[in-house]
């Protein structure tokens, strides 16, 4: 794959012949400078895994409130319920937004939103309830790590339980979002009122044993270091090791605009398309890589499909949190646009469920 005299040469022996990459090996990937190598490398990995399929889906994104009370530091949602430009939907109301953005070949809404001071457990009981009332026969991937944990609070129930109820109310699975950065040297700086990266891999694990699948990621192009994307991937796949129910890992590109970090530049492509190659090569136990184009920008995201990434999300409507950051990849793209896009890299597009069963 690499000549022998490359200094990656013996790493890329072990990818080629499918070994798993240790911490040393994964934190000499992220120092190189080589980003054609690591391309490489990744491509092959992603190339045995799917061939030359690429997989998206069509679905809907809805943010029921952009009202949190946990006010981290790198997001832009707001913590006052009436504070200008915040939104708090009822569940009715999140019907009619649904219904507003729904055609017939819809197969998922993903739904995440603030951690809301007064709202009760059971508000968002209902609007899971309703949503699937409504249209049910879509999925609904509800709720990151985050919000089960405060839910369950809300609730008073072990997480299990609060799980068990949701999942009677529609939830179909998780998505993966909050995971930010678990390292606490960092994590205490851009989330430090936010629940610990132990207990985001704890709780995940009991959605894991609960039957339902989730997604995982990991947010980039802060304030962090490259050994801290190893140390990421690395308790990531331990988690996935024990409990097996990430099915899709999703790189998420750090947009400062209205954060306590906006005078950060944010990552630039080199940094984007080495943590899309790094991740397809330690998370040997995940099967999908997203190319997230809402965050890393439509065109790069096109490159990541040959630097390791094999999914591309889907045609996303109405996408509010990226936004509220500055995000200016857009709000949608058709299925003509997702299938031209990945055929422009020689690829396969294929139509896809939320649990990546082929449609």
């Amino acid at each position: 794959m690499l000549p022998v005299t490359h200094p990656l040469a013996d790493i890329a022996a072990k990818v080629d012949a499918g070994e798993r990459l240790n911490t040393e090996e994964g934190l000499r990937l992220a120092q190189s400078h080589d980003l054609p190598a690591l391309g490489l490398m990744a491509h092959a990995v992603r190339a045995r895994l799917h061939g030359d399929a690429v997989y998206y889906n069509i679905n809907r994104h809805l943010n029921p409130t952009n009202v949190c009370y946990v006010g981290c530091e790198l997001c832009a949602y707001a913590d006052d319920p009436n504070a200008e430009g915040t939104w708090s939907y009822s569940p009715e109301e999140c019907v009619d937004l649904a219904r507003r953005d729904w055609s017939p070949d819809v197969t998922e809404y993903h739904i995440v939103g603030g951690l809301h001071p007064r709202w009760k457990f059971d508000v968002y009981v209902e609007i899971l309830r309703a949503l699937k009332e409504a249209f049910p026969q879509v999925h609904l991937k509800a709720f990151t790590m985050v919000e089960i944990d405060f839910l369950a609070k809300l609730a008073k129930k072990p997480v299990p339980e609060t799980i068990a109820i949701l999942r009677a109310a529609g939830l179909d699975s998780c998505p993966g979002g909050g995971a930010e950065i678990f390292h606490p040297e960092i994590r205490d700086q851009i989330a430090s009122k936010k629940m610990s990266g132990d207990r985001w891999l704890e709780v995940s694990g009991m959605v894991h044993e609960s039957g339902l699948k989730s997604n995982c990621t990991m947010l980039f192009g802060h304030i962090e270091q490259p050994g801290h994307w190893v140390d990421h991937l690395v308790r990531l796949r331990e988690q996935q090791d024990i409990s097996g129910g990430f099915q899709c890992f999703i790189p998420l590109a750090f947009h400062p605009a209205g954060t306590k970090f906006a005078h950060l530049p944010g990552p630039d492509l080199v940094t984007k398309l080495k943590v899309i190659a790094l991740s397809r090569l330690l998370l040997d136990n995940i099967p999908h890589i997203k190319a997230y184009w809402v965050m890393l920008g439509r065109e790069i995201a096109q490159m990541a499909l040959r630097f390791g990434a094999n999914d591309l999300d889907g045609t996303v409507v109405d996408e509010r949190v990226t936004l509220a950051a500055g995000g200016k990849a857009g709000k949608g793209m058709t299925v003509d646009d997702i299938r031209d896009f990945i055929r422009g890299v020689g690829l396969r597009p294929v139509l896809r469920d939320t649990v990546y069963n082929e449609i």
